[in-house]
């Protein structure tokens, strides 16, 4: 029904973009912490072995916020709405940018970590369903998938940054703490890669409040009129009309409110647990441990830090490509497709990467195997998974359902950062590697069996179908 309308591409692809910017604040954030370490641990005092568990919970600190943010957002999303819960998140978003910046006490800079992270698990969790609730069928998938685009283009954001800021004053490589801290760096220029954070966040903040509600969310609070004048701007009166009356036969069973349990009605739970599958598997694919140990995964190929650094550079530019190859096919191929690629395509890589390390083949063969890896993962896991997840819910409980798997990728993200040193170490790196590979293997076969094709099916068909 949807293709038979004349969408108003420019402002879709507007409020999308806006509400894709809590995407990008949660790229910057997850990666200005790393560039900036190494002069705020020596400001706060945490250099030195007795101090590592103090040093990993300043860094690490922001995750226990994503958790939280993405439960928060559960129990709040489909009570208050979607724009709101954008408007809180860029408030945190801005707040922590500032506070961290200014912290005088390592426990003031913690408090604004998990301020920051609390915005990126409210961020996360409903930036691409709100997309998906106000995109066409024919085209969600690509608007969705801008989501994944603003997280990428924030992560090259913050490397760039921090890379400027240090270059400012620069410090040798070989520097002890204590000179480090004597320096502008030290001193100054961490709280200067924070302090960037703000300028996006308070853009991010003022925009928030010129997009429209989710007019899915509206007609669930039986505000239909304003859904209406919402939906005739995407696409017209007549896609209004027939929207708002499919939309309202989807609400049409929910008499008595939404309870938690009722996600544990059989065919509901079903796709919910589907849903924490494919956002775990996104984490346990493997993909982020060459995103956080990069240096490791090089040093072990025989690069020297130079080149490291180099070859990290050469990762978020491919990383940035292929994630506009997703965008460019996601509404042509389809999600099941592309989701049985990236699994398949992982598995033969790793199996390709495990025997370059365990003949120790070094160089420019395993950076090419790197990159491919992360080509084929941009391209398919990384922003389809966000696309399926914001499709296969009812209406109803959308927004609970979505904080349960967004929660279950926060928690799978970590368990995966944790184990990789203990797993690297046990197995060594070709055998890690392998390990991920068959967890692509079982990926692409509950992909092959379980995941339904999405394209072009409208949210409410969509619904009907698995439900």
């Amino acid at each position: 029904m949807q293709t038979n309308h004349s969408f108003n591409g420019k402002y879709i692809f507007c409020i999308s973009l806006v509400a894709a910017m809590g995407g990008l604040l949660f790229g910057y954030d997850w990666v200005v912490i790393g560039g900036a370490r190494a002069f705020y641990e020596p400001y706060f005092g945490l250099t030195g072995e007795a101090n590592a568990w103090m040093a990993g919970w300043a860094a690490g600190s922001a995750l226990l916020g994503c958790l939280a943010g993405a439960i928060l957002s559960g129990a709040i999303t489909d009570r208050i709405g979607r724009k709101r819960i954008l408007i809180l998140a860029a408030v945190m978003f801005t707040a922590s940018a500032i506070w961290t910046a200014l912290a005088g006490s390592l426990t003031g800079f913690v408090i604004a970590r998990i301020l920051g992270g609390i915005g990126i698990g409210l961020a996360s969790n409903v930036s691409p369903m709100y997309i998906a609730e106000v995109s066409p069928s024919s085209m969600r998938g690509k608007f969705v998938s801008i989501n994944q685009l603003t997280i990428v283009i924030g992560v090259l954001a913050a490397q760039l940054v921090n890379l400027g800021i240090y270059n400012y004053a620069p410090i040798d490589t070989d520097a002890t703490a204590e000179l480090i801290l004597d320096s502008w760096n030290g001193q100054q220029g961490w709280r200067w890669m924070f302090a960037a954070e703000a300028l996006p966040a308070a853009a991010f903040l003022v925009l928030a409040f010129f997009i429209p509600e989710s007019p899915r969310w509206l007609i669930k609070q039986k505000r239909g009129a304003e859904a209406a004048s919402i939906l005739e701007k995407i696409g017209g009166k007549a896609y209004s009309d027939f929207e708002v009356d499919d939309i309202g036969k989807t609400l049409s069973k929910d008499t008595e409110g939404f309870r938690f349990s009722d996600l544990l009605q059989k065919k509901l739970l079903g796709v919910v647990l589907l849903g924490v599958f494919i956002a775990m598997f996104q984490q346990w694919c493997g993909i982020n441990t060459i995103f956080y140990y990069a240096s490791e995964v090089f040093a072990s190929a025989g690069y020297d830090l130079s080149d490291q650094m180099t070859n990290i550079v050469w990762t978020g530019g491919v990383n940035l490509v292929f994630t506009f190859v997703a965008i460019s096919v996601v509404d042509k191929l389809g999600r099941r497709p592309l989701m049985l690629i990236g699994a398949g395509g992982l598995a033969v890589i790793y199996a390709i990467m495990g025997a370059l390390y365990l003949f120790e083949v070094q160089g420019v063969f395993v950076l090419v195997i790197v990159l491919a890896a992360i080509a084929c993962y941009a391209m398919t896991l990384a922003p389809i998974t966000w696309v399926l997840l914001s499709e296969i819910f009812p209406n109803r409980v959308r927004g609970a359902a979505m904080a349960i798997c967004v929660s279950s990728l926060w928690i799978a993200n970590f368990l995966l950062v944790q184990t990789f040193p203990p797993i690297n170490a046990a197995l060594g790196a070709s055998g890690t590697f392998w390990l991920y590979g068959i967890i692509c293997a079982v990926g692409f076969f509950v992909f092959a069996l379980k995941v339904p094709e999405t394209k072009g099916k409208s949210l409410e068909d969509i619904e009907r179908e698995l439900t």
